[in-house]
């Protein structure tokens, strides 16, 4: 028996019934639990129950509660899009004025879920038949059967003339080595037939890795980095010239829009700024901003400048808001020296330190095992980077961390 037939079992009422009893499977246990089901029923259908119990824990994290109802391929849990980020680009979709779409490597239709829900009919294409069962089956486990029609055909076969909008997720992993692939000619398909595939329709959205250089990317599209909860996870180019306000398209564009509450920014095209002097402000620009390359557009925001020509952190010498950048107040600039912090830290009853670093060669938990801290009650933010080409250390507390005391800032 294939796969595909395994699979098909898990939706019969026996294989129902052993998902869930398997929805608390504590996988430490899997060989007792699986001797035990073994007992009455298959053990091909055992093995797929609990391979298929243990995808849904490790889905979770990207899906929530709707894991539970969705059916996974391990390929499936690694490349589909988070909830949070499949819902944002919906979204913006469907106010671009799509109503109608291609989902071209839909994998088990995580993003088809999401169009779906945002009132998008969705033909969702893939070529890997346990693939598209498992989007037919979330389909019609959470209710959207109706919106999704899947297709298993190679997409490059596929005519999409007649859809509103494109959106391709080629695969970014390589079959034979199983790591990520990080040239987009690499992917399958590669970035260049998505390109003239997305350039044929009337609005198209390509996923890519968040790394991308700036370089491959096309001049005639705005490229799109996301972050949820302040860990970047993908970039979107986008084609058309649909939309206004907002969600407009801006052809050559760069922005970073911020999950979960969705503050984007588009890029002015800005020069670097010069840098200065460390002043009683640091800020931390969000991963999406850096990839974007618009740190220059948020030191505008908040009146700042560089602590480096190489080093993506902000300092101003007065606060202000923004939502692009986490800001600290700093207390202290000092040259990297390891027993200085060690002896400043004792002194002032830190016991507690987080530690970032940026252009810095000394690893945070190393720095962490040689300060031996412990035993003070206050915490202390330390930045281990470069301040005008010189190994320095920061020292400071995020700006609105209650558990700190008061800081006026200035040295």
């Amino acid at each position: 028996m294939n796969s595909l037939d395994t699979f098909d079992r898990l939706l019969s009422p026996e294989g129902q019934a052993l998902l869930a009893e398997l929805r608390h499977h504590d996988p430490s246990a899997e060989l007792a639990t699986a001797t035990r089901l073994r007992r009455d029923h298959p053990a091909d259908l055992v093995s797929a129950a609990l391979g298929q119990a243990q995808l849904r824990q490790r889905a979770v994290a990207k899906f929530g509660a709707d894991a539970w109802r969705m059916y996974f391929t391990p390929n499936g849990v690694e490349q589909s899009t988070r909830a949070t980020v499949a819902a944002h680009r919906a979204a913006r979709l469907a106010a671009l004025g799509v109503r109608t779409l291609a989902d071209l490597c839909c994998g088990i239709g995580g993003d088809a879920i999401a169009l779906a829900r945002a009132g998008i009919r969705v033909l969702a294409v893939d070529r890997d038949p346990l693939a598209c069962a498992a989007a037919r089956a979330n389909a019609e486990a959470l209710g959207l059967a109706e919106l999704i029609e899947v297709r298993c055909a190679d997409v490059t076969e596929v005519d999409t003339a007649g859809y509103d909008a494109v959106f391709v997720d080629p695969a970014r992993r390589s079959k034979t080595r199983g790591g990520r692939v990080f040239d987009p000619e690499a992917y399958s398909p590669p970035l260049s037939w998505a390109v003239e595939a997305a350039r044929k329709a009337p609005v198209a959205a390509l996923k890519i890795a968040p790394g991308v250089p700036h370089d491959a990317l096309p001049e005639d599209a705005e490229t799109e980095w996301i972050s949820d909860g302040g860990d970047v996870k993908e970039a979107v180019v986008w084609f058309g010239a649909a939309g206004d306000g907002a969600d407009r398209i801006t052809p050559g564009g760069r922005r970073a829009t911020l999950l979960p509450a969705g503050d984007s920014l588009l890029g002015a095209g800005l020069p670097d700024p010069e840098p200065g002097p460390v002043g009683d402000w640091l800020y931390e620009p969000d991963g999406a901003v850096i990839r974007a390359h618009l740190v220059a557009d948020v030191a505008r925001q908040v009146g700042g400048r560089l602590i480096d020509p190489t080093i993506a952190y902000i300092t101003a010498d007065r606060p202000a808001g923004t939502p692009y950048a986490t800001a600290y107040a700093i207390t202290d600039v000092l040259p990297f020296h390891v027993k200085k912090l060690k002896a400043l830290l004792r002194e002032r009853g830190v016991g507690i330190a987080v530690i970032k670093k940026r252009g810095s060669a000394v690893e945070p938990e190393e720095l962490r095992k040689k300060l031996k801290l412990g035993g003070g009650r206050k915490s202390c933010t330390i930045f281990l980077t470069r301040v005008a080409g010189a190994p320095a250390m920061l020292l400071g507390h995020p700006a609105t961390d209650p558990a700190t005391d008061p800081v006026t800032p200035g040295r």
